[in-house]
């Protein structure tokens, strides 16, 4: 590929990036400047009281691989259910300390918690959805091992996110489950997108039957996925099992794990019709979901603090149900 061409595809997808970024902060930030009274429950701000939490544990070499480790203060149970939030960022921004108050929230309720950094993509180097999740799958079994040199056996757990760390979590769950150290009980997230076939992302004008479409969409993809995309193979469909570990749709059977998901249907960053394409196959295969439909909502959900709260509280609800807390 001639530089002038890497250039012009470098361009297209910052510029489709920014979008990703600008939409989600937007979103994001709504949400936070409007917090009705229901959400401070789900809100916990750290203290001693709640547990102990370490800091910036690496699992790998890379300067992005840290966790975060939230240890509840009651430490005399024989085991703990872990739950891992994945932080939201476009893939190219956010950190764990980002999450806080969520994970604070479910240390709280007896948890162990645990929030991960992964590598994010920029100009100079090749991070992708791909790496970033095979991170994720990487660190995992160093998290667990880690609860239990503190003295918290872990013997199942869920994985949660937001945006970007929603779509993350969808892979460990649907994708990498088999080979989790302990059993994978839940998945819970918002507005990830799951589904990574060029005719859901509408929103970029993907859908369009044109070598502009089938150009866009094979350069943003093939980014996103860490693998080399032509238009001809967007025309052709050969694609599509290309992306197949990022798309956490494909990985969906008769044996994916309960999940909990939340969505908006103007979001203008991920597809609301991946979304659609999720929630057909949550029913072809009979998976235990709870499928929330933001309808007056874009990518922050802030339009709808009703569907939210029923959201917030379905999350609980699965939670108590396959990884209650160990009395």
């Amino acid at each position: 590929m001639s530089e002038e061409k890497k250039r012009g595809k470098g361009m297209f997808i910052f510029i489709c990036i920014l979008v990703f970024i600008f939409s989600f902060v937007i979103g994001i930030a709504s949400k936070s400047f409007i917090k009705p009274d229901w959400a401070k429950k789900y809100n916990v701000a750290w203290s001693d009281d709640i547990g102990t939490r370490y800091t910036d544990i690496s699992y790998g070499e890379c300067e992005a691989n840290k966790f975060d480790l939230y240890l509840p203060k009651d430490n005399s149970n024989n085991n703990y259910g872990l739950v891992v939030y994945l932080h939201a960022g476009g893939f190219t921004a956010g950190d764990k300390s980002g999450d806080v108050e969520m994970l604070s929230w479910l240390c709280s309720k007896g948890y162990v918690a645990c929030g991960i950094n992964y590598t994010l993509r920029n100009e100079t180097n090749n991070a992708s959805v791909l790496t970033q999740a095979n991170e994720i799958k990487q660190a995992i079994p160093i998290v667990i091992e880690k609860a239990r040199e503190y003295g918290y056996n872990i013997n199942e757990m869920a994985i949660a996110g937001g945006s970007a760390g929603h779509c993350l979590a969808m892979i460990y769950a649907y994708r990498d489950a088999k080979e989790s150290p302990v059993p994978v009980k839940l998945l819970f997230g918002a507005v990830g997108p799951s589904s990574f076939y060029a005719e859901d992302w509408d929103v970029y004008g993907f859908d369009k039957d044109t070598d502009e479409a089938r150009k866009g969409a094979s350069d943003l993809l093939g980014v996103m996925g860490g693998v080399e995309l032509t238009p001809e193979m967007i025309n052709d469909g050969s694609y599509i099992e290309k992306l197949k570990p990022i798309s956490a749709v494909m990985w969906v059977d008769e044996n994916t794990v309960p999940s909990v998901v939340a969505y908006g249907k103007y979001d203008k960053v991920q597809p609301f019709k991946g979304s659609q394409r999720l929630l057909e196959t949550y029913k072809k295969y009979n998976v235990d979901y709870k499928y929330f439909e933001c309808s007056h909502s874009g990518h922050g959900l802030q339009n709808d603090n009703k569907v939210y709260k029923e959201y917030m509280e379905a999350v609980e609800e699965y939670l108590e149900k396959y990884m209650p807390v160990e009395k």
